[in-house]
């Protein structure tokens, strides 16, 4: 889940170097994965309404299905 989802990001952004992917937690059947960019990549991610990041989050879902799990996205900027 988290290659799918650093894939899907460093494609989308700017500065793929400074992208951080990385599983924060998992419990109760939920894999928690925190995405953190530079500080102008981070609308790349989300786009228009949230729209982008709502298909990242549908992807990963999809990947953790395959597991058994479910999948939590969170995006955000460095400062």
């Amino acid at each position: 889940m988290v290659d799918v989802v650093e894939v899907i990001v460093k494609a989308l952004v700017d500065n793929p170097d400074e992208v951080t992917v990385e599983e924060t937690d998992e419990r109760n059947g939920t894999v928690y994965i925190s995405v953190t960019t530079a500080p102008g990549d981070a609308g790349k991610i989300i786009g228009k309404y949230g729209r982008i990041a709502n298909a990242i989050r549908a992807v990963a879902n999809a990947d953790a299905a395959r597991e058994g799990l479910r999948c939590n996205v969170d995006i955000e900027s460095r400062q």
